[in-house]
């Protein structure tokens, strides 16, 4: 049956220990591995979405580069999840490592897929190239596998670490770590915006760049003596960390994993279904437990969470860009614009936040900025506007990630690593199997109506049948659009643009299923006695391995 949810007593919080040299040693080499993260992730994007670089020297086609951009994704979001089952047993230092030898890995074979289509350096043409260009995507495509690999073992260690060391400020903590994530962002969009023609001239600068921060937090963490866990500290055994999950958010994690295996490996969905069940049968099995009910429901909350925060930004971007290019800037600096103000938000407003409104007030807070942000960008004109609205956005979304991961750490310090890291891996996972289709089913949606409005019995004409991952739906046939009358493909094509941004406003139904949930959980804690964290006991983690 359900665990209790009292069966983890609330002690009284005592005062916190105070930060030693060796725990903020410990803390900037984890920020900067997650600074790291995001530069290898968001520099890759841009070497496989610009025309002139990966695809320019690969052969790559919309196709090929999505498939491209997916292997480095998913191995991110699983691993996270999957290592968090046994980091305890190999240690925060050797998966330090791990993370390091992926990024190097990455790097030699990314040079390597450049040497055989530049042999010399020269450049190859017609048959030579297009054999050299076959030897070629393997290697990118295990490289970004790798890449991912390394990606999501840094956040599998970065997280639990950082909350043991700071475990009476858990959200304010992994707040201020999870701005490295954006300040990640920032300085790929600026080596982006200030080494243009350098990168397209030669785009391994990217590469050799990426090297800088990953060989830092080696040096800062390779002599670092890690604590231990609290969970293992505490005495709390490993069958015990997997009843907090329980049976039901390892069939809501497993289902995430194995969907996007099957999206990315193109088995049949009854193979899923097998490999869910089998998973939640042998889990259940040994951790006797459902799980705690209220670990299910902000597991839940996590997937509308995560496509507020991650799955609406490429529509936010891609709207801001015209304006942008209007106004001859370079479109990378509204990537620049939003991740410094989510850098700055998370770094230094966290804690005095927390401290004020709550860790759940907080998400409450911002759930309202962001479903007043979107629906001003449903309806933004001109760059002034534009940028306001975006503004309005980014606050409200800054701290819906850490915060989470937070309070998750603090309610089910039982849980250790996997319930901290689970919570982000089924966010991670959510974007992409449901986040992105269904982002896409609400913008077909307004433009059908937008179509129809304008001229009435158009869109039967251009629509065609598809289904993704929540059902069946129509969308517009760009072959289609060509065979109509000029008339008719006007009021296809005129509306488009807006009925997409109009769009952002029905994205906003996600932020109000949360700030529902999150005012229903602010009053089930106010009946407890009012928020309080759960301390597994009084004693300091010791240092460990």
């Amino acid at each position: 049956m359900l665990t209790s949810e009292k069966q983890t007593p609330v002690t009284a919080s005592p005062s916190p220990r105070s930060v030693t040299t060796q725990d903020m040693k410990l803390f900037w080499g984890c920020f900067l591995a997650l600074i790291t993260t995001s530069t290898a992730f968001i520099t890759r994007a841009i070497l496989i979405s610009t025309p002139d670089l990966w695809p320019k020297d690969f052969g790559l086609s919309p196709v090929s580069s999505g498939e491209l951009f997916g292997a480095g994704l998913w191995p991110f979001a699983i691993t996270i999840i999957l290592f968090s089952f046994f980091i305890d047993k190999v240690g925060y230092k050797a998966a330090m490592f791990f993370s390091a030898v992926c990024y190097v890995i990455y790097g030699v074979m990314v040079l390597n897929a450049y040497s055989l289509v530049h042999p010399g350096g020269g450049a190859l043409t017609g048959e030579a190239l297009t054999a050299a260009q076959g030897k070629a995507w393997p290697i990118l495509y295990w490289g970004s596998v790798i890449l991912g690999l390394g990606n999501g073992t840094v956040e599998a260690f970065a997280n639990p670490v950082v909350a043991t060391l700071f475990n009476r400020e858990k959200v304010k903590w992994i707040n201020t770590l999870h701005a490295g994530w954006p300040a990640g962002l920032v300085l790929g969009g600026v080596i982006t915006i200030l080494l243009d023609q350098v990168v397209k001239n030669d785009w391994r600068i990217v590469v050799y760049l990426l090297g800088l921060p990953a060989i830092v937090y080696l040096v800062m963490l390779a002599p670092a003596k890690f604590p231990v866990q609290e969970r293992v500290a505490s005495g709390t055994t490993y069958r015990e960390m997997l009843a907090e999950f329980g049976v039901v958010g390892a069939m809501f994690a497993s289902y995430m994993i194995f969907r996007e295996l099957q999206n990315d490996f193109k088995w049949d969905g009854s193979i899923t279904l097998i490999l869910v069940a089998a998973s939640a049968v042998a889990y259940g099995l040994y951790a006797r437990s459902l799980g705690r009910p209220l670990m299910i429901v902000f597991c839940l909350i996590m997937t509308p969470l995560a496509i507020t925060e991650l799955g609406t930004d490429g529509a936010i971007g891609g709207l801001m860009m015209d304006p942008m290019e209007k106004a001859g800037l370079n479109p990378a600096w509204v990537l620049v614009y939003t991740s410094a103000i989510m850098m700055v938000l998370r770094f230094f407003f966290a804690g005095p936040l927390v401290a004020r409104l709550t860790p759940l007030g907080l998400l409450a807070g911002c759930t309202a900025l962001a479903i007043v942000g979107l629906n001003l960008l449903a309806v933004a004109k001109g760059l002034a506007f534009i940028f306001i609205a975006a503004s309005i956005y980014g606050v409200g979304k800054s701290f819906f990630w850490p915060t989470t991961l937070g309070i998750v750490s603090e309610q089910f310090p039982k849980g250790g690593a996997l319930t901290l890291n689970a919570i982000a891996g089924i966010g991670m996972l959510s974007v992409g199997i449901i986040g992105s289709p269904l982002i896409g089913r609400m913008q077909e949606a307004s433009w059908q109506h937008a179509i129809e409005a304008k001229s009435p019995g158009t869109y039967q004409k251009v629509a065609i049948q598809d289904t993704y991952v929540l059902g069946n739906y129509s969308k517009v046939d760009p072959k289609a659009i060509t065979t109509l009358p000029p008339t008719e493909q006007g009021a296809v094509t005129s509306t488009e643009k807006d009925a997409k941004q109009g769009a952002l406003s029905a994205i906003s139904i996600l932020p109000v299923i949360m700030l529902v949930s999150y005012i229903g959980l602010l009053l089930y804690f106010k009946s407890q006695g009012g928020y309080k964290a759960v301390y597994l006991n009084d004693a300091e983690s010791p240092a460990g391995h």
